[in-house]
């Protein structure tokens, strides 16, 4: 399975494409999408959905994982990140492929056993979970990775709960 994670943001797109096998995880792509700075909020949009589409193109994930949308004190903010979210799904869904969501902390206490844990934490489990030379880096990278990750594991665990006997 083929699996690719979306940490969504209008500066920063965090992605990270795994294929599973088994217990098996190996890295296909992991990355940034930056909108250029100057670039008006609905051209940023543009960007991120093209950048996402040939992703999905280039890699057919059979999932995406992508962060649940938290409440912000900042309500344009979170109207903006809901937005890069739905870009996401968006880019998905037109392909047919099946998506998830999870919350930060789901993610976190997948990859790390602690939903609390920092990003420096998340960085170090994800390159140890994936075998890395180094932590990914930006971390938007590394919690799209753990999204990935996260999702493997509630597949994996959802197959061996259905399994038949």
């Amino acid at each position: 399975m083929i699996i690719i994670g979306i940490d969504p943001g209008t500066r920063i797109t965090g992605y990270g494409i795994i294929r599973v096998v088994g217990n098996v995880y190996q890295v296909l792509d992991y990355g940034c999408i930056r909108p250029p700075a100057n670039y008006k909020l609905t051209e940023r949009y543009l960007v991120i959905f093209n950048a996402l589409e040939a992703l999905i193109h280039q890699y057919s994930p059979e999932a995406l994982a992508v962060e649940t949308q938290y409440v912000s004190k900042n309500v344009q903010s979170a109207i903006k990140l809901g937005m890069a979210r739905g870009i996401a799904i968006l880019a998905a869904k037109k392909k047919g492929i099946a998506i998830f969501e999870y919350s930060p902390s789901k993610a976190k206490l997948a990859v790390v056993g602690n939903g609390s844990a920092s990003k420096g934490q998340v960085q170090k489990m994800v390159q140890l979970l994936l075998k890395l030379a180094q932590p990914p880096k930006p971390e938007d990278a590394a919690d799209a990775l753990a999204l990935a990750i996260c999702h493997a594991h509630a597949a994996q665990c959802k197959s061996l709960y259905e399994a038949e006997i």
